[in-house]
């Protein structure tokens, strides 16, 4: 079902002041970025090897990201696996009793399939699947 952890997200204040951490510091490649307006967040996709960190900075004080940061400060919001088939993927999550945020899939950066299971359904771990369909990520 799961292919691999297709990337990691990030809460950051500000891409622009968190990248020198990740690309000086760590070694990780750049990719590019983009506004993601249905979600209210500026994402920044870093290569780090077999998986990529997503840095996820807030476009709105009414962001999820942005209440994120207020409530528990910067740091890692979600796991994403990459999966195929979203559709099918949401369908076996919900018939293994997984609550799902996202009943269909939606719109994410780079134009991919997107869907979250409730983290009351993961033992608290907020994990997002992802279906590529392009992009930059």
């Amino acid at each position: 079902m799961v292919k691999k952890v297709d990337h990691i997200g990030i809460a950051v204040q500000s891409i622009h002041d968190s990248l020198p951490f990740y690309t000086e510091k760590l070694g990780a490649k750049y990719l590019g970025e983009e506004i993601v307006s249905s979600q209210q967040v500026k994402v920044a996709f870093l290569d780090v090897g077999n998986t990529k960190f997503e840095l996820l900075e807030p476009t709105s004080d009414k962001s999820p990201i942005a209440k994120f940061i207020e409530k528990r400060g910067e740091g890692i919001h979600h796991i994403a696996l990459g999966v195929e088939s979203i559709e099918k993927r949401i369908e076996e999550m919900k018939e293994k009793g997984i609550q799902m945020i996202d009943e269909a899939p939606r719109q994410g950066a780079g134009g991919n399939a997107i869907a979250f299971m409730h983290p009351k359904s993961t033992r608290g771990i907020l994990f997002e699947l992802c279906e590529k369909r392009g992009g930059i990520n």
